[in-house]
C-alpha cells in the first residue's frame, strides 16, 4: 500500500502537518504573552534578556524564557546567541501589542484557548447533534469585548458609522438608536459618549454581558443609555428607532430570520440598519482562498453553529456568507443599499440595509 504513495507529496503535505502543529502552539503562546503583557514589555523596553523581561514584565523568569523560546522558533521574536538578548521586531509589534488597536493579531489568538475548553462537548454533538450553549464559554464575553473594543475604539464613530448616509449629523441633532446583540456593550457606548443628543439603547439576552454593559455607562457617566436583557429574535419595539446597529450578533442567533425581522419590525420608515458580520461567500468554493477561512470555519464549528444548536437554532454559522446574508435581508423587506468594507477592520462586511418608506 505505502509503495503506492507518492514521496514528494507525501513530504509536503508531512511539512504541511508540522506548519499546522507549530502554528497552533504559537497561537496560544500568543495568546499568553497578550494576557500577561510580555508584547507590550518587549515593545517597550528594547533588546533584553529573559531575566530583565520578567523583571520589567513582573513575571517569573522560567516562564518567560521558555515562552521566549516558543516565539523564537515560530520566528516573532529575534534572538542574538552571542550577546542572549531577545528583541520584538517594530513590524511584528505593530501587529501584536495593544499600541496596535484592531490590528492587534494577539486579540483573536485567545479564541484558541477558549474554544479548547469546549472541545470534548463538541465531539459529544458531533456523535448526538445538539449544541453547546453560552454558558459553557467562560470568557467569551469578555474575549469577545476586548477585541472588538479596540475596532470600535478606533474605528466605529469615525469610519465605520459615516458608511450610513447623513448619520453623523442626525446623530448630532439626536435620534433613537439600538445596538441588538449588544455583547458588553461597548459599541453603544461609545455612541452614546460621541452624540450625547442621541438616545441608545443595547439589547442582549446574556444577564452577564449587561451587567458589565452598564457599569461601563456608569463609569463613563452616561445618562443617555439604556440596556435590556432580552431575546433578540422576540424585539418588541414598533417602528421606535431610528437607526439600528448590529456587529457580529446574526450569525450565531438561534432564530437570525425572526430577529432581522424584529428588526425591520423596530425600524421607523427610511431607517436604516448598518450590520456588521464576517466577510465571506456563503459558497465553499469561493472561501479556498480566505485569508482565515479555517478559523472562520473553525470558530463557527465550536461556537457560532454550536451555540445556536444548542437553542435549537438553524446553525447558520460564522461563515454563513454575503448570498445568504442578502438573501435573509431582502425577503425580511429590507433594501441591501451597499456592502461596504472598512480599513483597519478586514475580516467584515458592512450591510447597509434600509427599510423603505
Amino acid at each position: 500500500m505505502t509503495s503506492d504513495l507518492d514521496p514528494q507529496k507525501l513530504s509536503a503535505f508531512g511539512k504541511k502537518i508540522g506548519s499546522f502543529l507549530n502554528g497552533a502552539a504559537a497561537a496560544l503562546m500568543i495568546s499568553v504573552g497578550h494576557k500577561v503583557h510580555l508584547f507590550d514589555v518587549m515593545a517597550k523596553i528594547g533588546a533584553c534578556s529573559s531575566t530583565k523581561l520578567a523583571k520589567s514584565a513582573e513575571l517569573d523568569e522560567r516562564y518567560v524564557r521558555e515562552w521566549l523560546g516558543a516565539m523564537t522558533t515560530a520566528g516573532i521574536v529575534s534572538y542574538d546567541a552571542l550577546r542572549d538578548l531577545y528583541n520584538l521586531p517594530v513590524e511584528h509589534a505593530a501587529m501584536l501589542t495593544r499600541s496596535a488597536g484592531p490590528r492587534n493579531q494577539s486579540l483573536y489568538m485567545q479564541y484558541i484557548p477558549l474554544l479548547a475548553k469546549v472541545e470534548d462537548r463538541i465531539v459529544e454533538h458531533f456523535k448526538n447533534g445538539g449544541g453547546v450553549p453560552y454558558s459553557e464559554y467562560t470568557t467569551f464575553h469578555e474575549v469577545m469585548a476586548e477585541a472588538s473594543g479596540a475596532r470600535f475604539d478606533n474605528l466605529l464613530v469615525e469610519t465605520i458609522l459615516p458608511i450610513v448616509p447623513n448619520i453623523i449629523e442626525r446623530l448630532e441633532s439626536g435620534i433613537n438608536v439600538a445596538d441588538i446583540g449588544c455583547g458588553s456593550g461597548h459599541a453603544i457606548n461609545v455612541m452614546a459618549l460621541a452624540f450625547p443628543r442621541s438616545h441608545f439603547t443595547g439589547i442582549d439576552f446574556s444577564a452577564e454581558a449587561i451587567t458589565v454593559a452598564k457599569n461601563e455607562a456608569d463609569e463613563l457617566g452616561l445618562e443617555n443609555v439604556k440596556f435590556l436583557e432580552q431575546d433578540a429574535a422576540d424585539l418588541q419595539f414598533d417602528e421606535m428607532f431610528d437607526f439600528i446597529t448590529t456587529f457580529d450578533a446574526v450569525h450565531d442567533q438561534a432564530h437570525p430570520r425572526k430577529m432581522v425581522t424584529g428588526i425591520y419590525a423596530s425600524l421607523k420608515e427610511d431607517g436604516y440598519w448598518l450590520c456588521a458580520d464576517l466577510c465571506a461567500s456563503s459558497h465553499l468554493g469561493e472561501n479556498l482562498d480566505h485569508p482565515i477561512g479555517t478559523f472562520g470555519y473553525t470558530v463557527s464549528c465550536m461556537h457560532c453553529m454550536s451555540v445556536s444548536l444548542a437553542y435549537d437554532g438553524e446553525g447558520l454559522g460564522a461563515m454563513w456568507g454575503a448570498q445568504k446574508a442578502r438573501e435573509i435581508f431582502t425577503d425580511a423587506g429590507f433594501s441591501v443599499e451597499e456592502v461596504a468594507r472598512v480599513d483597519g477592520d478586514a475580516g467584515n462586511n458592512y450591510y447597509l440595509c434600509q427599510r423603505p418608506a
